[in-house]
C-alpha cells in the first residue's frame, strides 16, 4: 500500500525519508513542493497528489509534513489516517513531535516505522502495543546505546497482546486502584459577520480516554442524549453492532491513554456560540487606521472562559500596530502581518479589551477589506454540543464516573469577518 514516506519541513527540506518496498527517490517530492509553493498557507496544499507514476497523500501537522507515496489506487483516508497515527504515536513517545526530537530520535523512529508497517500495509498502530516492543527514550538507555553502540530500545519478547484475540491490550494488567478517566472534548469551527450572524458553525468532537483497569475489562458507556451524535469513528475496541441498534458504547479498552470515538455535530443542529466579539477596524485615506476589540461571554453560559489567543492577519501594506491591551501580551511580526494577542483568562467583571492605532505605509491606498480576526479560547467543564456521559457499566457493576469525566470545550476555527 505505502511504498515510502518522506518527512518535509516548513522550509521544504527531506529531513527523513523510509522506504518498505523499492527505493523511490526523493525527487518525487518536487511534485508536493509545487503544490506547496502555490498553496496560500500550509493547511491549503492538497492532501492527495497525483503524479504520472504515483500518488503523494500528506498531512501537515507540528509545522512538518508527512508524505506517503503509494503506486496503486488505495482508499486516501486510510492512508491519511495512518499518518495520523504516526504522528500521535511520535507525541506519544517523544512529547513533542517536532523537526528536532524526531532527529534526536533517529533510530527509535525509524524502529517504530519498521513496527507500525509491514511491507507497507499497516501492522501495530496501538501505543501500548508498541511500548511493548519498542521502549520509550530515557537519558539512561540513551548513554547504554551511545557507549555500547547497540540499540536496547526493542524488546526481544513478543507483546502479549499480539498473542490473543484483543490485539489492543496487552495480558495481565494489574493495577492497585482501578481508575478511568474520560476527557469529552468539542471544538468550535465557525464564521460570524461583523453583526455577529453566525454564517457557519460545527462542532469537531472526541472522547480521550485514560484507562487503568485490572484484567481484561469489557465496559458499557452511556450517555443521556446520544442522538446529538453524528458522524461518528470509533476506536477499533467498540462493537459497531451495539452502537447500530441501543446507542451504548460497548468495548474492551486499550491499557493507558486512546481516542475512543470521534463524532461531528453539523450546522443543523444550531451550533451555540460561547462568546461574542465587539469591533471596530477602519482604515482612513494616507497612513492610519483603527482598532477596537472587546470580547465577551454570552449570559446563558455560566462558565470561565480561558486560554483567549487573538489573532489577525493584517494585509501587506500595514506597516505596524500599537495596541493597548486591557490584560495579556500583544505582539505584531513585521513578516508575517499576523498581530498575536494572548489575552488569557477572561473577567466578566471588566472584559478583555485591545485597542490602537495600525500604521500603514506612506502612499498606500486603504486596503479593499478588513481582515478576518481568529479567536481561540477554552472552556472548562463545559461541552457547547450538551452531550453528556451518564454511566459506565464494568460487568454489570455500576461506576460513578462523574468525578472522571472531564468536558473541555475549545475554538477550532473561530472566525470572524470584521
Amino acid at each position: 500500500m505505502i511504498h515510502s514516506l518522506f518527512m518535509v519541513n516548513n522550509a521544504g527540506d527531506v529531513f527523513m525519508e523510509k522506504h518498505w518496498r523499492s527505493v523511490i527517490h526523493r525527487s518525487i517530492c518536487d511534485y508536493f513542493f509545487e503544490a506547496q509553493g502555490k498553496a496560500a498557507t500550509p493547511d491549503d496544499v492538497p492532501p492527495i497528489i497525483s503524479t504520472p507514476h504515483h500518488y503523494l497523500i500528506n498531512i501537515y501537522r507540528n509545522q512538518l509534513y508527512l508524505v506517503a507515496v503509494v503506486m496503486t489506487e488505495v482508499p486516501p483516508l486510510f492512508v491519511t489516517e495512518f499518518l495520523h497515527r504516526v504522528m500521535d504515536t511520535f507525541e506519544d513517545y517523544f512529547t513533542d513531535c517536532t523537526e528536532s526530537a524526531i532527529k534526536d530520535n533517529y533510530v527509535i523512529v525509524y524502529e517504530l516505522l519498521d513496527e507500525m508497517l509491514d511491507n507497507g500495509f499497516p501492522l501495530a498502530t496501538e501505543s501500548n502495543i508498541l511500548k511493548e516492543l519498542i521502549k520509550p527514550p530515557n537519558l539512561l538507555r540513551t548513554i547504554t546505546d551511545t557507549v555500547t553502540g547497540k540499540s536496547t530500545s526493542v524488546s526481544e519478547i513478543l507483546p502479549t497482546g499480539q498473542l490473543s484475540n484483543v490485539p489492543w491490550r496487552r495480558t495481565g494488567v494489574k493495577y492497585t486502584n482501578n481508575e478511568a478517566y474520560f476527557d469529552v472534548i468539542e471544538e468550535i469551527d465557525a464564521i460570524i459577520d461583523k453583526s455577529g450572524t453566525t454564517v457557519f458553525a460545527e462542532i469537531q468532537g472526541y472522547i480521550d480516554c485514560l484507562i487503568k483497569l485490572s484484567g481484561m475489562p469489557d465496559l458499557t458507556l452511556t450517555f443521556i442524549n446520544p442522538r446529538l451524535l453524528d458522524d461518528v469513528s470509533f476506536h477499533p475496541c467498540v462493537r459497531f453492532k451495539r452502537w447500530e441498534s441501543e446507542r451504548i458504547l460497548s468495548f474492551v479498552p486499550p491499557d493507558g491513554n486512546f481516542r475512543l470515538i470521534s463524532y461531528h455535530i453539523g450546522a443543523q443542529n444550531m451550533v451555540a456560540i460561547p462568546v461574542y466579539l465587539r469591533h471596530t477596524m477602519t482604515f482612513k485615506e494616507g497612513s492610519s487606521g483603527r482598532l477596537d476589540i472587546t470580547i465577551g461571554p454570552k449570559q446563558t453560559m455560566g462558565k470561565t472562559v480561558e486560554n483567549i489567543v487573538v489573532e489577525i492577519p493584517f494585509p501587506k501594506s500595514v506597516l505596524n500596530v500599537t495596541l493597548t491591551p486591557s490584560q495579556g501580551r500583544c505582539s505584531f511580526d513585521p513578516v508575517t502581518k499576523v498581530m498575536t494577542w494572548d489575552a488569557g483568562k477572561m473577567d466578566v467583571t471588566k472584559l478583555p479589551n485591545i485597542r490602537g492605532n495600525i500604521n500603514l505605509q506612506s502612499g498606500c491606498p486603504p486596503p479593499d477589506s478588513n481582515p478576518a480576526i481568529n479567536i481561540k479560547f477554552s472552556i472548562n467543564q463545559m461541552a457547547v454540543s450538551g452531550i453528556k456521559v451518564n454511566r459506565l457499566d464494568m460487568y454489570g457493576e455500576k461506576y460513578k464516573p462523574f468525578k472522571g469525566v472531564k468536558y473541555v470545550t475549545k475554538a477550532g476555527k473561530f472566525q470572524v469577518r470584521a
